[in-house]
Formats: C-alpha cells, sequence, structure tokens
C-alpha cells in the first residue's frame, strides 16, 4: 500500500493526548517523507510551534487543527484562479510549455474537456511540430475531450504559424478558449525559449495571451523543477499544474514548488483519465492531505 502523510499523521497522533516532544521529532520527519522539503518543514514547525505555545494545554486534536490553519495560510498567499476571460472576437489564449515527458500533451487534452465541461467553445493547436507524435496524441486527446484541433498543415512547420493559425481559426469561429501545445524540447535551450518567444509575439498580433502554464511531474520533486528552470527564468509562467500528484504522498511538493517558484500552482492532476484535472483549492487540498 503506498505511503499516506494522512494516515502518517494518523498513526502519530491517534487519540486526544498531551503532545510530546517526539511528536515533534516525528511530525518533521513527516513533512519531509511528503516532499515538503527542509525550508518549508522547518519554517511549517516553527508557525505551528508559535500558535501552540500561546495555547496552556496542547493535546494532538489541537496539533491537527493548528497544522491544518498553518498549511493553508502557506498556501492561500498564493491565488490558484485561472484568468480565461474572454469577449466576443477575443479568445483567452493558453500557452502551454513543460520539457518532454512530464505529461504536457495528455494535460491540455484534459484542460480542454476540464473547460468545455464549463460550457465554454475550446480549440487547441498543435505547435509542438518537432514530435509528429505529439501532433497525433494531441489529436487524440482533443477528440476524447469533444473539442476542435489546428494540426500543421505540413511536417514541420513553424511551430508560431500554427498557433496563430489555430487563434485566427478561433476568431473566426467564435471559440472562448484557445489552448496551445509547444515545444518541450529543442536542440539548444536558448533555441526553445526563442521559439516560444517567437510564439508569443505573433499570438499577440491577434489578442493578449491569458496564460502561460508549465507542465511538472509532481513525482519527479525538485529534479522537475531544476528541469523547468528555464521555462520559469524565460518563458512568462504565469501557473502551475502539477501532474501525477498522489495528494497523500507527494502533496508537500504543492508547498514546495509555490514557494521556490513564486508561482502559482492552478491545476493539478492525479489520475489518468480524461476527467482526472482539477482546479486547486487550498482548503480542500489541506483536508484531503490531513484526512
Amino acid at each position: 500500500m503506498a505511503w499516506s502523510f494522512g494516515k502518517a499523521f494518523k498513526s502519530l497522533f491517534s487519540g486526544a493526548r498531551v503532545v510530546e516532544q517526539q511528536d515533534w521529532d516525528d511530525l518533521e520527519d513527516t513533512l519531509l517523507q511528503a516532499d515538503f522539503g527542509p525550508t518549508v518543514t522547518e519554517e511549517t514547525i516553527e508557525a505551528v510551534h508559535k500558535v501552540a505555545d500561546i495555547s496552556a494545554t496542547l493535546d494532538t486534536d489541537d496539533l491537527r487543527r493548528i497544522l491544518g490553519e498553518v498549511l493553508e495560510a502557506r498556501l492561500e498567499k498564493f491565488d490558484p484562479t485561472l484568468k480565461l476571460k474572454s469577449s466576443p472576437g477575443q479568445p483567452a489564449v493558453v500557452l502551454v510549455v513543460g520539457v518532454n515527458g512530464v505529461g504536457k500533451t495528455t494535460t491540455i487534452g484534459k484542460l480542454a474537456k476540464f473547460i468545455a465541461t464549463r460550457g465554454k467553445r475550446v480549440i487547441v493547436g498543435a505547435a509542438d511540430t518537432f514530435r509528429a507524435a505529439a501532433v497525433e496524441q494531441l489529436a487524440t486527446w482533443a477528440e476524447r475531450a469533444g473539442v476542435d484541433v489546428v494540426r500543421p498543415t505540413v511536417d514541420g512547420q513553424d511551430p508560431a504559424a500554427v498557433a496563430y493559425q489555430t487563434v485566427e481559426r478561433a476568431i473566426a469561429e467564435g471559440h472562448d478558449i484557445v489552448i496551445i501545445d509547444t515545444a518541450g524540447r529543442l536542440h539548444t535551450k536558448s533555441g526553445l525559449m526563442d521559439e516560444l518567444g517567437k510564439i508569443k509575439r505573433v499570438v499577440e498580433k491577434l489578442v493578449p495571451i491569458a496564460e502561460v502554464l508549465l507542465v511538472l511531474d509532481a513525482t519527479t520533486g525538485q529534479n522537475g523543477l531544476n528541469q523547468a528552470e528555464a521555462f520559469l527564468e524565460q518563458a512568462g509562467v504565469t501557473g502551475l499544474v502539477l501532474t501525477k500528484l498522489d495528494g497523500s504522498a507527494r502533496g508537500g511538493f504543492v508547498f514546495a514548488v509555490q514557494e521556490q517558484s513564486t508561482i502559482p500552482v492552478k491545476l493539478v492532476g492525479q489520475g489518468e483519465g480524461i476527467d482526472d484535472l482539477t482546479g486547486f483549492t487550498p482548503h480542500v487540498f489541506v483536508r484531503q492531505l490531513l484526512d
């Protein structure tokens, strides 16, 4: 059975009893095991201690409540709202970026379904033209999501041209949201960032870009964040999407990645199905983490 923060927490502090020093040590170990990272773990323990020291008595039920409040307060420093406001003739455009292998293309399909089920007309653009397989994969996920897709008209077509054509079609046909897939790897890091910059400039000749979402694989933890450093530095990322997030085992990564990148988590994926992508809500997430 997979390790669970909630189960580990319950086993540490089952039943209301006075908190002892060993409990604090065990809590620290549990936070580290759940991918909170050393900095967030230390600051969380300090914050819980500060609140707990005000109380004349402290039992394990108090500790659980205080920890939940501290974790929620950390998350609420970031705004998880997707900025997808569109107007007639002006679709909201979302660029999706990330290194290959994090689930970027499948995430776009899930995001398209997530938005379409809320009554919006969605179209996706297959601008990762450096990988023919990515175009076919995106088309498959678009079909599952029930949304339109714009493919390259020729093999290896300029990604910016595909992005431009996608937005043009969205305007002509009255789509509300445009989601554009982008390359995750080129021969050089600078080449990749130059290509993303070109896509942004071309799209913004037609409409503003509403969001640039960076997809991260939660199971890779800090390594995944390091791999995505160039995107964070140069791509104008406005929100994070965490895939493969087991809320109980890897939940601490949400705290660590937001605090290190200073960019909010806006969506989380916890499964392989088309409907397994949800918006991020701090209160709900913390409750799931501790239960």
